[in-house]
């Protein structure tokens, strides 16, 4: 069932349009300052003493929200998006009302409803400081993250994510949340629980945006979410412990994925952060199940769900921030585990070459420059966001040619053999490859086609040819 349907229509005419007329009218909007304070009284009343000392006979009563009060706090939701609402229910300290509801009500639908007017409202950045400096409503917001109830959990998120954003503000949640262990088991729980793809998505942002703005939160997590093995004595120092938070991001990924693929980048994107740092690589390659999980994963993503041959090149617009975390991610275990039975050669090698020279060909159509026409007028309007693509492809390009080098580096006769059969290492993909290491990967080139030679010598003095500086000096 649908918990967030669509406020009703505005209704202009009888009452509303009459006390509009008379001065009631909120800012430069036609809602009735009288019936938004009728709204806002009737939502103290539901959590006033008399009203929140309930039996447990009619709790259950309480749980629910009357259809027609419903009715009218979502439409209160819905007018929270105009900016001359939001400054009125601040005045009116609205928020304070809120969280009078947050933290007395049972209701999951009202709790929902309220998170998501303050969600809107923070939208605001006057309004977004004012939330954010209210000491005993961001402890309130922050349990809120704890609910079991799915919609105000997402509500909760996109608010955090909303203050995350504000540079003003977003140092006070970073602290706010690191003093509170529990949000950290909360979200770990969501991220290896939900199947609800809107709230992992949005929780994953939060994720992200709070690794993003700090690192030492970042490290925090990753430390103190380690535990040790159920089997380890206490004593015992010689066993690594286990590290929760790859697997919670996995399991999120994967149920992403299984939904909707295209929102992976944010998941993709947790992990390329935690490779920044030592200890974020140990938490991913230091149980041997938990970097096999991550590698299978990504590995699948890259070699049957991402630029597949059958994809116009096109397709890379799109993927490229997403290819550019699972390439680093890969090349980063790739580097780290090479002794690991799923990483040995032969198994992932050519797929992956396969897989990196297919995108370095398709960057090659994406940078093709548009011919003049007659929308040339538009140019300098989209000056800015052809220079972001061209940004974000040249990461994707650094980071595929840095990962493709070392392979061509531990790459063997047999291999090359093999690639050449099959056709990962034809002519085209060779001459592909080696123009986007050339220069800055030469020598690994120079010892592929030493190796190539063996294999091919037909092909390495056509390659040779094509790229005079690797000619054999005689």
């Amino acid at each position: 069932m649908d918990r967030n349907p669509s406020p009703p229509t505005r209704s202009r005419d009888g009452g509303e349009e009459e006390e509009a007329a008379g001065g009631d009218c909120i800012g430069s909007t036609v809602y009735s300052k009288h019936w938004l304070f009728g709204v806002l009284s009737g939502l103290i009343q539901i959590v006033s003493p008399e009203n929140s000392k309930s039996s447990s006979d009619d709790e259950e009563q309480h749980m629910e929200l009357d259809e027609e009060m419903e009715n009218e706090i979502c439409r209160v939701w819905d007018m929270s998006m105009d900016e001359d609402v939001a400054l009125f229910l601040q005045e009116f300290n609205a928020p304070d009302i809120f969280m009078g509801v947050l933290a007395k009500s049972k209701c999951p639908r009202l709790r929902e409803i309220c998170v998501g007017i303050l969600g809107n409202m923070a939208c605001f950045q006057e309004i977004c400081v004012s939330i954010s400096s209210d000491k005993n409503l961001g402890q309130v917001l922050l349990y809120c993250l704890c609910d079991s109830d799915p919609p105000t959990l997402l509500e909760t998120s996109r608010l955090l994510l909303t203050c995350l954003s504000q540079t003003e503000v977003a140092i006070v949640w970073v602290e706010r949340i690191r003093e509170h262990p529990a949000i950290y088991d909360s979200i770990c729980f969501i991220m290896s629980s939900s199947t609800n793809v809107d709230l992992l998505v949005k929780v994953g942002e939060v994720v992200d945006k709070l690794f993003d703005l700090d690192e030492k939160l970042m490290l925090e997590w990753i430390r103190n979410g380690a535990v040790q093995p159920l089997d380890q004595p206490q004593e015992d120092s010689e066993q690594q412990p286990v590290f929760r938070i790859v697997p919670c991001v996995l399991e999120a990924a994967k149920q992403v994925r299984s939904e909707n693929p295209e929102r992976l980048d944010v998941y993709m994107h947790i992990l390329q952060l935690l490779t920044t740092v030592d200890d974020g690589i140990q938490a991913i390659v230091q149980c041997p199940d938990t970097g096999k999980d991550t590698w299978n994963l990504l590995f699948d993503l890259v070699c049957h769900e991402f630029c597949q041959s059958d994809d116009p090149p096109i397709i890379l617009q799109e993927q490229k921030t997403v290819l550019a975390s699972v390439f680093s991610v890969l090349s980063t275990i790739y580097a780290s585990q090479a002794e690991q039975e799923y990483l040995k050669i032969g198994k992932v090698d050519l797929p992956l070459i396969d897989s990196l020279i297919r995108v370095l060909q398709n960057m090659k159509h994406c940078q093709k420059k548009p011919e003049n026409s007659a929308e040339s007028n538009t140019e300098e309007t989209k000056k800015s966001d052809l220079t972001q693509d061209d940004f974000h492809l040249k990461i994707l390009k650094d980071i595929s040619c840095e990962f493709l080098s070392n392979i061509f580096q531990v790459l063997t006769k047999e291999t090359v053999a093999q690639g050449l059969k099959e056709g990962q290492l034809s002519k085209q993909k060779c001459s592909c490859a080696f123009e986007n290491l050339l220069p800055l990967y030469n020598p690994v080139v120079e010892d592929f086609l030493k190796i190539l030679r063996e294999v091919d010598k037909t092909l390495a003095g056509n390659l040779e040819e094509s790229f005079p500086s690797l000619k054999v000096q005689t």
